[in-house]
């Protein structure tokens, strides 16, 4: 057995120090107190300084923030916990900004705060509650959280933060990086997470259809409303909501949101009564915010009203360190489900997805991965990457032939290579389900038409 963990709990009330001391020195803690945030700095600046510190955000003087600030200047590592009566998000935020390694409300329970100490703290606990630095958190509907990279792993210490937090938060970042996946971890992570989540799209439906979609309507609101029907607001009163793509939803319905953002009350279509919910909401969307409220695209209060907290998901090619163990994620996830033995990844197959820029970020990963492991042809699988290499060079051991006279010829041979690999895909998914085109579009993840489409185009037949 090792030494025990040494906690500094830094309070300006005596009482506060005293249960903070029993309560954690019942679990083996070695506990250290300070009155004031300068007492814990002096404190701090001592060999060998505390595992970690629990620091109370209100205090006269020298407060929690200022306190954060410092500690972490003298020593950048050390781990702090803010402890605060407050539930402002903005100070949660705050807080994360500065540095903060995670943030407990009070009152809070003790299996909370055991919880969080046993996540800082034991690294064997750490494994057991999954919270591994690669490991994959399950969040249902085939959707998991991969933390790889400081950058991920920022984000998932801030969404535990604002998870606790009842405010609504804005997911900005371009499609495919993960923002639903990002959505179900907040819900997961906050007192809602028994109730409901949905997901709505709000650049899939018409502003009529949209209405009654998110506010229901009563029979006879409209022709072909024989019987009520309860929109997704109210079947998700006391859970969570995810408004995806916000920035393409109809401007007429903008106002109505912002009037449901306030209220927490609307009426259905063609009734006059009001329905009351209590629904967290929160908002994704892979449009530039500030240019679509310049354009009037997007209303400015219902932006301010959303925007409590905010979340930047960034590019998976400003996060490569994350393609490896994604790579192994979905290429496990996807042989288990299809009975397939995963495929492993030759050094050049590999290098090249290192290279890729990925345009379609996790998405565009994940629908690769399942290609190789359905077709099991590497060639076709360098193809599809080399062919779109970050930097525009031409694939390791390709020879092109003297670009023609004219303008775009590189552009033609790149995309008459990619039409090539592209028409032995389909040709390999069609043999592999005997023709079944039905089959056949779920595993190249395109649609029943696009498939005829490209049948014809390609002129390939049975």
């Amino acid at each position: 057995m090792g030494l025990p963990a040494t906690i500094l709990v830094v309070d300006d009330e005596p009482s506060v120090l005293r249960y903070m001391r029993t309560l954690l020195e019942v679990e083996d803690y070695k506990v250290e107190t300070a009155a004031s945030g300068r007492e814990a700095l002096e404190r701090v600046e001592r060999d060998p300084p505390p595992d970690l510190v629990l620091l109370d955000l209100l205090m006269p003087e020298l407060d929690g923030l200022g306190t954060l600030v410092q500690l972490r200047r003298i020593r950048p590592g050390i781990k702090v916990i803010m402890l605060s009566c407050v539930s402002d998000p903005r100070k949660v935020v705050e807080a994360g900004r500065h540095g903060a390694t995670d943030y407990l409300t009070k009152p809070f329970q003790k299996s909370q705060l055991d919880l969080l100490l046993k996540q800082y703290l034991d690294p064997q606990a750490v494994a057991e509650l999954g919270l591994g630095h690669e490991e994959a958190e399950d969040l249902g509907n085939d959707l998991y959280f991969v933390a790889a990279s400081p950058e991920m792993r920022r984000i998932r210490a801030q969404v535990a933060q604002i998870a606790r937090v009842e405010v609504p938060v804005l997911l900005l970042g371009e499609s495919g990086t993960g923002k639903e996946v990002v959505a179900r971890l907040i819900h997961k992570l906050s007192s809602r997470a028994n109730r409901t989540f949905l997901k709505v799209n709000c650049a899939a439906l018409p502003a009529e259809l949209l209405e009654s979609e998110l506010f229901g309507y009563e029979a006879g609101a409209f022709t072909g409303a024989m019987r009520p029907k309860p929109g997704k607001f109210e079947l998700c009163d006391k859970g969570t909501i995810l408004l995806d793509e916000i920035g393409e939803m109809p401007v007429s319905m903008q106002a109505k949101l912002l009037h449901v953002l306030q209220d927490q009350q609307f009426s259905r279509l063609g009734s006059r009564s009001v329905v009351r919910v209590d629904v967290r909401i929160l908002a994704a969307t892979n449009v530039d915010v500030q240019q679509a409220m310049a354009t009037g695209k997007l209303r400015q209060d219902l932006y301010y009203r959303l925007n409590a907290v905010s979340l930047l998901l960034p590019p998976l090619r400003e996060r490569r360190e994350e393609i490896p163990v994604m790579l192994r994620h979905f290429m496990a996830r996807f042989a288990a489900r299809y009975a397939r033995t995963a495929l492993p990844l030759s050094p050049r197959l590999f290098e090249a997805c290192l290279r890729h820029p990925w345009p379609g970020n996790l998405r565009e990963l994940e629908n690769f991965v399942k290609r190789f492991l359905i077709l099991g042809d590497e060639s076709l699988a360098l193809a599809e990457l080399e062919t779109r290499d970050e930097f525009g060079a031409a694939p390791a051991g390709f020879k092109p032939e003297p670009a023609p006279d004219r303008p775009g010829g590189l552009k033609s041979l790149v995309r008459s290579l990619k039409d090539g690999a592209e028409m032995q895909a389909i040709r390999r998914a069609l043999d592999e389900t005997n023709w079944n085109r039905k089959k056949a579009a779920a595993l190249l993840n395109i649609s029943y038409k696009a498939l005829l489409y490209k049948i014809r185009q390609y002129g390939l037949g049975e």
